[in-house]
């Protein structure tokens, strides 16, 4: 199987390459508002440092937020009433970005008028990483073609829908290495299991700190410690659930703390008008999902779900299913409830549901291996 996994790795490689070639070629000032308004979001942090967490238009007094919007078009550039993504706090009297500060850290990483394309290509490298993993891992040539296809499929949405949001880079590296997580918290003993969680916790809450919706990735993991409580009330599940709890908690903190100083309370919204309506269900909402490529990846997401509890008997393998199922479940319960759609809103559930499912099946012990195990635990 080596010579497969090397043209497994080559096809990745080839396509990374892609990536980055037409990466390279991006304009920062395309022409989208939420787009300058990440780049003033990260222009706060390294201008004022933790300071930047402050989003008050008022701290746009060196004009870099205005002549970005002039530079993109936008009709009333100079006027502070009018300034697109931001939002009038009442409780604080202040007009402030609706984003949670996160993506606005990572661009700030970089330096001014070139930040987009080096996190972009960060991101990409992080999916080329974890493809390489997962052929790695794979124990036959079936499984090395499905890594090898799934890898060249997280490189593509890079490209395709990711660059939608400057949002989503960060988040699909993020739901790499939680997906990773989840398959090794399930499937590995039970003495790593405490660091495992509270490592999962903390990147799942950290999500929240890209995209605020990304706190319905971590549902299905809060439902099964307390289905596991409820059914088992051992010491041990209560420690596992209140560390990914606290970790969960540490991880989304920049955005508690952003919260506070921009709307008056850690769990006040920034967001206003269509994004905080409440839900409503709809056939045309639905519609939009089932006509976009997010689809695709949602039918493969169930697919998967459904072979994996059928074709694993394996506890391990089964949790991580039935997680994800729980996981995916909710998560489009809210979006095809959500008045707003995008062609990425349900991307990254899809794609922490595939990485998780991969790498569950990718880690269960070889078949001769837990015949072993079966006949230990009989004998």
């Amino acid at each position: 199987m080596k010579p497969l996994k090397i043209l497994c790795g080559l096809l990745c490689l080839l396509l990374l390459a892609s990536n980055v070639r037409s990466m390279s070629h991006w304009n920062e000032a395309r022409g989208v508002y939420d787009d300058v308004c990440y780049l003033r979001q990260a222009h706060l942090f390294q201008r004022f440092g933790l300071g930047g967490f402050d989003t008050d238009i008022s701290r746009d007094d060196d004009h870099y937020f205005a002549s970005k919007l002039k530079e993109v078009g936008f009709p009333t550039w100079n006027d502070v009433t009018t300034v697109p993504c931001h939002t009038p706090m009442p409780a604080t009297k202040k007009l402030v970005l609706q984003y949670p500060p996160g993506t606005g850290m990572a661009l700030a990483l970089f330096p001014q008028g070139n930040q987009v394309i080096p996190l972009f290509v960060t991101a990409t490298l992080t999916m080329f990483g974890f493809a390489l993993l997962a052929i790695i891992a794979a124990r036959s040539a079936a499984a090395v073609l499905v890594a090898g296809a799934f890898g060249c499929l997280a490189i593509y949405l890079m490209i395709n829908p990711s660059k939608a949001s400057y949002s989503m880079a960060p988040t699909m590296m993020v739901c790499a290495a939680a997906g990773y997580l989840t398959a090794r918290l399930f499937t590995a003993p039970p003495r790593h299991h405490l660091w495992l969680t509270m490592l999962l916790g903390l990147l799942l809450g950290a999500t929240v700190d890209f995209r605020v919706a990304n706190l319905f990735l971590s549902s299905g993991y809060f439902l099964f410690f307390l289905f596991s409580f409820l059914s088992s009330r051992t010491a041990r599940i209560v420690v596992h659930g209140a560390s990914f709890t606290v970790a969960y908690l540490i991880g989304m903190a920049p955005t508690l703390l952003a919260n506070a100083i921009n709307a008056g309370s850690p769990i006040a919204t920034t967001y206003g008008g269509q994004d905080v309506a409440p839900p409503q269900f709809s056939l045309s909402i639905v519609w939009q999902y089932v006509a976009d490529m997010q689809f695709v990846l949602l039918v493969l997401a169930g697919a998967s779900i459904a072979f994996m509890l059928r074709a694993h008997r394996n506890d391990g393998a089964r949790r991580v299913a039935l997680v994800t199922a729980v996981n995916l479940a909710v998560n489009l319960a809210f979006f095809l409830s959500h008045p707003v759609v995008t062609p990425y809103y349900t991307i990254p559930v899809a794609m922490l549901s595939l990485w998780s499912l991969l790498f569950g099946a990718l880690m269960q012990p070889s078949t001769a291996v837990a015949e072993r195990s079966e006949v230990t635990a009989i004998a």
